[in-house]
């Protein structure tokens, strides 16, 4: 780690594509034999098909690809684009032909409905919406209702009246295509943020601040520890920002193969089957994947090429990891980032793993502990998360939230831009979680956070998750509430035996005066579709009574 810190950061030139400057250029080492075999991309849909491209056939499919944007629609340099489509090979070629014209991409999840899909296309006023059979019919249900939008295109075997056909299209289009020349800051994606607080925002990147600046999480001996010769899979649903983190910008910079499996919903016996199966050297999933995977024996699987799991998207709990390594002699290493950023904090290859911790800074940024007045706090300290933005803001941050300069503007607090979460740094650098700013609760002078009290609650072996928020009380101000969702063989017991079991366990496990007074159990938690637990929801539930 000490010696990743002095290595210099990455130069951003002037003009920066990431399809031309960083996947044509492995298709040329490709050409000259300098690379393993393994395809670009790897697809696999579960039911025997697969689909294999090398750097070359993904650079030809996706210059057709844009040719279909530039031609068959006329988008030009800095038109948006909507783009919801499940794990299909057609995904990735957009986003790459999205790039190849200067077009901004704005990917959405399946799980969007007709309310959230007309938002989007309101706000973004984006000009063309690629999409599948799935979720054609809701655009078709607000589409009157947005006037930029001029072009649909429909990914699929059969038409649908007043949609283009993307695989005609494709199929038909000339394979050269002249890529613009993008400069590194010119817009490249924008990205809602799943909600956790307030509605999402359109949070815009640049070429370079994904293209380069995910050098951070990708490199060798770095977070993801990737090499050209690795088969890495990420499990993220294509609607959001750590899909291209994780299963385009990372992987693609160090040459590595991108291997998706369609999965149309999460299945942990398709997983282990799949790293059982396929040569996956590397793993990532987020924390309630893994919460799921140890509620099953490991043991009966051999994953013989696995080598690295990491995490990300919210913390992991230290029993969950214990667990994980204790049936798999794997450690799973947690990275921190947001939307916003690359990777903020993250253990790195060679590093000590403290469980619960998020680790210790990217070499790109400047993070540290900060009071309400912008002053660093030392170590043992709990405070904002932030980055230091001046004099220099990094180029590998987003560039704003789109037409929206307050809420940009309201993220800069002195010479920093504050992240929302509330953290702790140890002595020894190591940073760790204590929860979004919002979530802290303040019982009775006492501040505390929630993640502590969940990963105390979730060491009990009756608790699959729980999400811990703050519940209005007339001596304490506020006390700390526990929603909790058991294990079925535990469901049947009686609830107030469990409630005072469950108290005194957290009792032991971390200081007593973070118990949670209040307990209510339930059969599941809210969540964002991209499976972060909404406790601001419950928070409000609990202040509404």
């Amino acid at each position: 780690y000490e010696a990743i810190k002095q290595q210099r950061r990455p130069e951003v030139p002037e003009y920066f594509n990431f399809a031309r400057d960083v996947l044509d250029r492995w298709t040329e080492v490709e050409k000259q034999g300098k690379k393993s075999k393994n395809p670009a991309l790897w697809w696999v849909d579960g039911a025997g098909e697969e689909v294999r491209w090398s750097f070359e056939e993904l650079g030809v499919l996706s210059r057709k690809a844009a040719n279909v944007l530039s031609d068959a629609c006329g988008l030009q340099q800095g038109d948006r684009v909507i783009v919801i489509l499940p794990r299909i090979p057609e995904w990735w070629l957009v986003n790459l032909a999205c790039m190849r014209t200067g077009t901004v991409l704005i990917p959405g999840t399946q799980q969007l409905t007709a309310k959230d899909i007309l938002h989007r296309l309101q706000k973004s006023q984006a000009k063309c919406i690629i999409t599948d059979d799935f979720v054609a019919p809701a655009v078709d249900s607000v589409g009157a209702e947005c006037q930029s939008l001029k072009f649909k295109l429909l990914v699929s075997e059969g038409h649908r009246e007043g949609w283009l056909n993307f695989k005609d299209l494709l199929k038909n289009a000339p394979s050269d295509h002249h890529c613009v020349n993008t400069k590194c800051r010119d817009p490249m994606a924008i990205y809602f943020t799943s909600g956790t607080t307030g509605s999402p925002k359109m949070t815009e990147h640049s070429h370079s601040s994904y293209g380069i600046g995910l050098t951070a999480n990708a490199r060798y001996r770095y977070w993801l520890d990737l090499t050209s010769s690795d088969v890495f899979w990420n499990t993220s649903d294509t609607g959001w920002a750590k899909s291209a983190w994780s299963s385009v910008f990372s992987p693609w910079i160090q040459g590595a193969c991108v291997f998706i499996h369609k999965m149309p919903h999460f299945n942990p016996g398709i997983v282990f089957e799949s790293l059982s199966r396929f040569p996956i050297t590397v793993f990532c999933s987020p924390p309630t994947a893994y919460r799921m995977f140890v509620q099953h024996k490991l043991s009966s699987y051999t994953f013989k090429s696995l080598r690295h799991c990491v995490s990300a998207g919210e913390p992991i709990n230290s029993e969950v990891m214990e667990k994980w390594k204790a049936q798999t002699g794997l450690d799973i290493y947690e990275g921190y980032g947001q939307t916003e950023t690359v990777l903020i904090c993250g253990n790195f290859k060679g590093m000590k793993i403290k469980p619960g911790s998020m680790g210790r800074p990217s070499p790109w940024y400047d993070v540290k502990i900060i009071d309400e007045n912008s002053n660093i706090l030392p170590p043992g300290n709990e405070g904002d998360i932030a980055i230091r933005v001046k004099p220099t803001r990094s180029l590998f941050l987003f560039t704003c939230y789109a037409d929206d300069p307050e809420k940009t503007e309201a993220t800069i607090r002195g010479d920093f831009y504050v992240t929302g979460d509330r953290g702790i740094m140890d002595e020894d650098g190591y940073f760790w979680f204590v929860g979004r700013a919002d979530d802290v609760i303040n019982s009775a002078g006492y501040r505390i956070g929630p993640f502590e009290v969940e990963s105390a609650l979730v060491e009990h072996p009756a608790v699959v998750e729980s999400a811990v928020v703050s519940s209005p009380d007339p001596i304490r101000g506020e006390v700390v509430k526990a929603f909790v969702v058991l294990r079925s063989d535990y469901a049947s017991h009686d609830p107030e035996k469990m409630m005072k079991e469950l108290q005194d366990h957290v009792k032991k496990v971390t200081a007593p005066y973070k118990y949670p007074r209040k307990i209510e159990f339930v059969q599941q938690l809210p969540k964002t579709i991209s499976g972060k637990i909404r406790r601001n929801e419950l928070r409000q539930k609990e202040w509404r009574k």
